[in-house]
This record gives structure tokens, C-alpha cells and sequence, in this order.
């Protein structure tokens, strides 16, 4: 199952790779990935682990730079 996400707030390209570097690191993830310049990421994972792992990237994301917000699309 593949999730796309729109992340509101992002100012920084180290950051996005941090980002994607963390939750491609999530149990369960088979694939993300951020855009910096869309502001996009992609989750791609297990159908029944999808809900944990959002949750926990909502998490991380913040924990990097705490002014993103993410809306599913």
C-alpha cells in the first residue's frame, strides 16, 4: 500500500533527507520518500502496519523539525 503525504512547513532540504532516512528506517516500511520541492512524501508499506507506522512518522517528522505538519492527500 502506498500513502502520499503533503508536508506543511518544510523549510529545510537537510531536513527532508533526515526525514526520509528515518522512516525508510520504520518497522514495516518497504519504501519513503520525500520531495523537498513538492513537499510530498510517499510512504509505501504493509496494509496492516500503515496506521502504526504514520503514526510514528508524524513523530519523527516533528521530532526533526517540529514546524511541519502532515495532511494525507
Amino acid at each position: 500500500m502506498k500513502k502520499t503525504f503533503r508536508l506543511e512547513g518544510l523549510d529545510c532540504a537537510n531536513c527532508a533527507a533526515k526525514m526520509e532516512k528515518a522512516v525508510n528506517g520504520l518497522d514495516g516500511v518497504k519504501n519513503a520518500a520525500v520531495n523537498f520541492m513538492t513537499g510530498k512524501m510517499i510512504i509505501e508499506a504493509e496494509d496492516d502496519k500503515m496506521s502504526d507506522i504514520v503514526t510514528t512518522a508524524e513523530k519523527v517528522i516533528k521530532k526533526i523539525e517540529s514546524g511541519v505538519s502532515i495532511k494525507k492527500i
